[in-house]
């Protein structure tokens, strides 16, 4: 006779046996505060190569993109790794240190006095990003009954958007605030990053008393290492999976597009027409909240609609989404005019799709017992979107024109869009209501 307490529930959103409220609600906070804690990093680096650093506008786009190519070679080497560790140790010790590393981060980023130290620095943070984002996506997957997962990943893309504009926008006025109480500009950027710090520290204590521990398979089911390893991979011989791949391949670089691009576009716009840098980055954030307030409106419009959809037929409807958004991107002249916020809500409402869409998948498709190593190359998918868009876009941006990041991104969601149709039809999968129907309670 079972043991285990009653399956419990948020509102509409049915949780997996044995996850308390506790452990829901502090999962919940987690959702919150993970993103905009990562995301931070763009809006305070601008600020810096700006105010700090005094580096030239037209440097700041290959600079920036050289920052993430950066970020995602470290994530490229260590997903697997930690990915592993989550399956073997748990799902809270790493997130707990993810988050750890990012307080650091925070604390060394204004020390920088040159480029070369913000790579440094930036390295640190890349260890960070991968134990938090691995945390994050794996803890997604283990935490929802299935006939709610798909509005639980909405949940958490709400939350994600709320964090983001939350910490962005509240913490990213915070210079201007200091600088007109009479701290200088890089003052105002040491404390800035304090808080920052601060609130990453809180963060993981919070996480560290109510995340439940352990794996949802018993330790003597654990998987060995060596196994692990390979099972990542070679779960992509699933075509749902290596779909999901795909999608987390865009998903993560549309992310990463906006989240650096976005910002610096407005920001370069603002600095073209006169405005200080406290001012200049201001409007740039602002313009990149926007995107993210329209994404965390439409998340819970999207989230029941995917639990209605076999998963594959969904992530169809998100690449079709992202391809709107970010290809209409190619009409707007001036990021900072009013009509501009028409495109940004449409780059919101893209992101947020394909991120919906593609979490939901990989959640349904992901064996229990290789959870976190199929998240963690499902992770390493979306480094080397990371990788390669934002790397070649931070290029294009100084070379070309600041649009043409965001076109690459909307010219990946149409093929993945042709990919995902071919496999509704080839291999569709099992329908929500299927599998839960066969899992046991």
């Amino acid at each position: 006779m079972s043991h285990e307490p009653p399956p419990e529930k948020i509102g509409p959103i049915h949780f997996a046996p044995s996850i308390t409220r506790t452990n829901a609600w502090t999962f919940l906070y987690a959702a919150f505060v993970s993103i905009g804690l990562l995301t931070f990093i763009t809006v305070g680096q601008t600020y810096i190569l700006n105010e700090h650093l005094k580096v030239a506008v037209s440097e700041q786009g290959r600079i920036s993109g050289d920052l993430v190519f950066l970020t995602e070679i470290v994530a490229l080497l260590l997903f697997v790794p930690a990915g592993m560790l989550i399956d073997r140790i748990g799902r809270r010790p790493v997130y707990v240190a993810g988050f750890l590393l990012l307080a650091m981060t925070y604390i060394l980023y204004p020390l920088a006095t040159s480029t070369g130290e913000l790579f440094l620095f930036r390295a640190i943070y890349a260890v960070g990003i991968v134990a938090v984002a691995g945390g994050l996506s794996t803890v997604l997957a283990d935490y929802p009954a299935e006939r709610s997962r798909g509005k639980l990943v909405a949940v958490v893309g709400l939350l994600n958007g709320l964090g983001i504009v939350f910490i962005n926008q509240g913490f990213g006025m915070l210079p201007e605030v200091f600088t007109g109480q009479g701290l200088s500009g890089t003052q105002a950027g040491f404390l800035t990053h304090a808080i920052i710090a601060g609130l990453a520290a809180v963060s993981a204590l919070v996480i560290a008393l109510g995340l439940k521990g352990g794996t949802p398979v018993a330790r003597q089911e654990r998987l060995p290492f060596r196994e692990l390893f390979v099972s990542g991979f070679a779960a992509a011989r699933n075509p749902r999976i290596l779909l999901a791949y795909g999608a987390a391949f865009v998903a993560r670089g549309d992310q990463s597009i906006n989240a650096t691009f976005l910002v610096l576009w407005g920001t370069t716009a603002g600095l073209a027409v006169g405005m200080e840098s406290a001012e200049a980055v201001k409007h740039g954030t602002f313009i990149f909240v926007i995107s993210q307030l329209a994404a965390l409106v439409w998340a819970p419009i999207l989230g029941p609609l995917i639990d209605r959809l076999n998963r594959v037929s969904a992530l169809a409807l998100g690449m079709a989404f992202g391809a709107i958004g970010n290809l209409a991107v190619v009409l707007l002249d001036n990021p900072l005019a009013s009509y501009g916020v028409f495109f940004f809500v449409l780059l919101g409402i893209g992101q947020i799709s394909v991120f919906l869409a593609a979490q939901s998948l990989i959640g349904q498709e992901a064996p229990v017992a290789k959870r976190g190593s199929v998240l963690g190359a499902f992770n390493i998918a979306g480094a080397i979107g990371i990788l390669l868009i934002t790397t070649s876009g931070g290029r294009l941006f100084d070379g070309i024109d600041p649009r043409a990041p965001f076109v690459v991104v909307g010219t990946i969601n149409v093929l993945l869009l042709a990919a995902s149709l071919y496999v509704r039809l080839k291999a569709p999968g099992k329908a929500p209501g299927e599998i839960e129907a066969e899992t046991p309670t």
